[in-house]
């Protein structure tokens, strides 16, 4: 690009953000003539001014309506990957509602992991698919047998499962050993027995240890249930069925750069709020495309700044984003309003109705639009 050029976009430094004018500078031809730059300058100024929103527009209405609006058209449908009873994910209505609720705990926790350029192949990926997902002592055994009369317990393990994991016998031993404390541990070539040391009293004791080792991680990453292999365009991505982002992008074959989980907390715990609040956004953009629905981005960009202003994840509930409201009489108007009330009577809150809500109930003019400016005259 000509120096001319690059002196007349620097010119609109103080009017068009510097986002704009980099595109700009990338994108203009080099041969394009003085004149068309500065038409293109104007027309973009024009463009970017009728884009910013007035003082006074009312935008968490406008944006609660465009999101409303189309939400209460979607269908509650639940869709499935072909073939794959596992791994059924929450979509349409109900996603949303425990997106912007931020519910903890979530229906279908997945993960969609991506993997670095040289292990792109079926079968590494495969390998690392089969490495990650969580087995338990319980999945190894085929069957459990209490001798009441020695007390012992016997586990017999299948040894075609050990086989596939490439583990043994004693290696099973030394991870759950931890968890059988106080019993005497005895193995073959494919069986645990476990004996009670000490008072041979308690059968119970033996009933509670069978329990206590099924649940007991014997290999890959804990909560990570399933896993699906799938190509995705030229490249091969890994869907998990439950969640562990911080262990998965501990793996050095994992591009960490875009694996990611669809739990709002767990990424903000792990890459932090920024993140989160972008997860927010490619969360519900994902339901709503796959709805064949169309939002404007800002609106949705404004409901996840306002879950995330606080530094942490709030839903839009009366113990979330709600009860941060510096107005009482907004608060009262979510649900339950005499113990708003009573709240404030008590702490003697004082409302300075600067708000929507507010002056609704009390029957005044809204701040917004006409309602913002107000007039002050001065009497002889």
């Amino acid at each position: 690009m000509k120096a001319e050029h690059e002196a007349l976009i620097d010119e609109y430094s103080d009017r068009l953000p510097s986002s704009v004018l980099t595109e700009l500078k990338e994108t203009l031809p080099s041969s394009i003539s003085k004149e068309k730059v500065q038409k293109a300058l104007e027309q973009i100024f024009v463009l970017y001014s009728n884009a910013k929103v007035h003082p006074g527009e009312c935008v968490g209405l406008v944006s609660a309506e465009s999101i409303g609006e189309p939400g209460t058209q979607m269908t509650l449908n639940t869709f499935h990957f072909a073939g794959v009873a596992e791994m059924n994910v929450t979509t349409g209505l109900p996603r949303l509602i425990e997106i912007f609720d931020a519910r903890k705990e979530i229906k279908t926790p997945t993960m969609e992991i991506f993997v670095k350029p040289n292990f792109n192949h079926l079968e590494k990926v495969k390998h690392i698919a089969a490495q990650i997902r969580e087995t338990t002592f319980g999945q190894l055994v085929q069957e459990y047998a209490l001798n009441l009369f020695d007390q012992t317990l016997t586990v017999t393990l299948n040894s075609a499962l050990l086989q596939d994991l490439n583990l043994t016998t004693k290696d099973i031993v030394k991870i759950i050993k931890t968890k059988s404390k106080g019993f005497g541990v005895d193995t073959t070539t494919d069986q645990i027995i476990f004996k009670q040391e000490g008072k041979q009293e308690e059968i119970k004791e033996l009933y509670n240890l069978k329990e206590k080792v099924r649940g007991v991680n014997v290999w890959g990453i804990k909560g990570i249930i399933q896993v699906l292999p799938i190509k995705r365009g030229d490249e091969y991505i890994i869907l998990t069925s439950g969640t562990n982002l911080k262990e998965v992008l501990a793996l050095s074959e994992v591009d960490t750069a875009r694996t990611f989980s669809n739990d709002v907390y767990e990424t903000a715990e792990i890459l932090g709020i920024e993140a989160a609040r972008q997860q927010i956004i490619n969360e519900v953009f994902k339901v709503i495309e796959s709805q064949g629905l169309n939002i404007d981005a800002r609106h949705i960009m404004l409901v996840s700044d306002i879950m995330c202003a606080a530094g942490q994840v709030k839903g839009i509930t009366r113990y979330g984003v709600v009860s941060d409201k510096a107005s009482v009489l907004a608060r009262a108007s979510f649900e339950t309003p005499i113990k708003h009330l009573i709240t404030a009577a008590l702490q003697g809150e004082i409302d300075h109705l600067t708000s929507v809500v507010e002056n609704v109930m009390i029957n005044q003019p809204v701040p917004l639009g006409t309602g913002l400016p107000s007039l002050v005259t001065k009497m002889k």
